[in-house]
Formats: C-alpha cells, sequence, structure tokens
C-alpha cells in the first residue's frame, strides 16, 4: 500500500465518522440512548460464592496430613 492510499483510507473513514457523529448529535434520542447503553454496560457488583465451612474434624484431618506430608519432606532433604 502506499501512503497515498492509506490516506485516502483515513479520510474517508474521518468523513463516515463525522457524518455519523453530526447524525447522532442532531438527534436527542439517539444520545439518550447510547448514554443508556453505557450505563448499563457498567460493571454490575458480583455477589461472592457461599464460602463452604468445614467440619473441626475435616480441619483436623487436613492439618494433620498437611503435617505428614511437611515432616516426609524435610527428612527426605536431610
Amino acid at each position: 500500500m502506499t501512503i497515498e492510499s492509506i490516506v485516502a483510507q483515513i479520510d474517508e473513514e474521518i468523513a463516515k465518522l463525522t457524518q455519523v457523529r453530526s447524525l447522532l448529535a442532531s438527534t436527542g434520542v439517539a444520545a439518550k440512548k447510547i448514554t443508556a447503553f453505557q450505563a448499563k454496560k457498567a460493571p454490575a457488583k458480583v455477589k461472592g460464592k457461599k464460602r463452604r465451612t468445614l467440619s473441626p474434624e475435616a480441619r483436623k484431618r487436613i492439618a494433620d496430613a498437611q503435617r505428614k506430608r511437611w515432616a516426609a519432606q524435610k527428612a527426605k532433604s536431610k
């Protein structure tokens, strides 16, 4: 592509955008719709997942298993 063709394409795009802008500016309804759309686009607050609770027995089993893994790793490194 030559520079002239690129500049010509840019000029065409600018002309199209200018036309669209003038159409939107002339109609208040379109501007209100765009504003409403942008308001809906805002990220909604997401509720966090309900956290599950472990029973004390389950916590103890998990903790004991982890201590066993740590002990095995420590013994392996000596």
